[in-house]
């Protein structure tokens, strides 16, 4: 058995989610979002993140780590604060040891949906379906750290695969 906890970046809210695997069965153990207030300065905002985050990570212990990686397109002002919030997110994994696999938008929606151009409720349908849940995990940024720890088990097992072949361990990098 193996747990990764799923990020979707955010400062004002960020997407979190401890996800099981057992065999080829998925289990949620947890999924929520740290939320900060935007009338806060970005440091305390950062903080909140810190500590809350770290909380989550000492509390279920995960093996490894799996943040989607960032795309934004033209509001570099609301990027600069997701980057930082997502530094927080991999300084963390840095601090517990954990691997971290930082899988694309694009791959979490191939790895959930079949398809890299699934729509927001595509992916958040299939999370659902894929954990037997009764309801869509709300917000929408727990279904994506949902999505993201999902797609992070692949990752992770492609990283096996390589390393039992004899891959070239220089080339396999933790993100």
């Amino acid at each position: 058995m193996l747990k990764c906890i799923g990020i979707d970046p955010g400062l004002g809210r960020m997407g979190v989610a401890t996800v099981l695997q057992d065999g080829r069965t998925f289990r949620l153990l947890s999924c929520g979002c740290i939320e900060t207030s935007p009338g806060e300065e970005i440091s305390s905002r950062l903080d909140t993140i810190f500590r809350k985050l770290g909380e989550q990570i000492e509390s279920c212990s995960p093996d490894f780590m799996s943040v989607e990686k960032l795309f934004f397109g033209r509001n570099i002002t609301t990027a600069e604060y997701v980057w930082q919030a997502r530094g927080i997110a991999l300084l963390l994994a840095a601090r517990y040891a954990l691997p971290v696999f930082e899988p694309k938008p694009s791959q979490i929606k191939l790895t959930v949906c079949g398809y890299g151009t699934a729509p927001k409720e595509q992916v958040q349908k299939m999370v659902q379906r894929l954990l037997g849940l009764h309801e869509i995990p709300k917000p929408d940024d727990a279904a994506d750290a949902i999505g993201a720890a999902i797609t992070g088990f692949s990752l992770f097992a492609e990283k096996r695969r390589i390393s039992a072949a004899g891959g070239n361990h220089a080339s396999l990098s933790r993100r």
